[in-house]
């Protein structure tokens, strides 16, 4: 498939990039730094500017999916959905957060007390972009979010999914950049939670 990866030289980007490369995918690399994307088969660099509508619309059409694997303070969640849109991409995969995942019935993780208030931010953000994605009637859209810890980690392929729920084992709640990128790219692959959330965890 041809797809667009906004945000490719990230610490989540960067393994949705090399996962997508590895299965043969042709990539479009979307990044601020087009020569820090790595020189490899089926991936072409592409400078782009996520707060540009005009510019990234441009540089979406003829794709047949769009990843976004960009911090929500570092963007805007409309400018990113109106550009999809007018861009004509048939799906549209977000890159989430955990915050907005429950830890109890109607209690979400951000609003525990637990959670580090140096990513309250980040998280709320996050859980405005699902907000909107999910009152979108025209475009295709799936956001996968992560467990509580998003880390530097081994390409198991073991792993678990669920919906709105965290996803906790024994050792807590997390999932490796690598293993996600897996999920995220089956999900491109064979798509099986259009415009719904889901996670991923150990």
């Amino acid at each position: 498939m041809k797809v667009a990866l906004i945000g490719a030289t990230g610490r989540a980007g960067s393994p949705i990039l090399q996962e997508l490369a590895r299965r043969g995918h042709e990539v479009t690399a979307i990044v601020r730094n087009p020569e820090k994307v790595q020189a490899q088969v089926n991936v072409t660099p592409k400078k782009g500017d996520v707060f540009n509508k005009d510019d990234l619309t441009g540089l979406l059409k003829g794709h047949d999916v769009v990843i976004s694997a960009v911090h929500f303070l570092q963007s805007d969640p409309r400018k990113l959905i109106d550009a999809v849109k007018a861009s004509g991409a048939k799906r549209y995969l977000v890159v989430g957060g955990a915050g907005s995942l429950e830890v109890a019935p109607g209690v979400t993780l951000v609003s525990t007390p637990e959670f580090p208030a140096i990513y309250k931010d980040e998280a709320t953000k996050g859980g405005e972009f699902l907000g909107l994605l999910r009152q979108e009637t025209e475009l295709d859209w799936t956001f996968l979010s992560p467990s509580a810890l998003f880390v530097e980690g081994p390409r198991t392929g073991t792993f678990r999914l669920g919906k709105d729920q965290l996803l906790t084992n024994e050792k807590g709640s997390s999932i490796s950049f690598e293993d996600y990128a897996i999920a995220l790219v089956d999900e491109v692959e064979k798509p099986a939670h259009s415009r719904q959330r889901f996670t991923v965890g150990y």
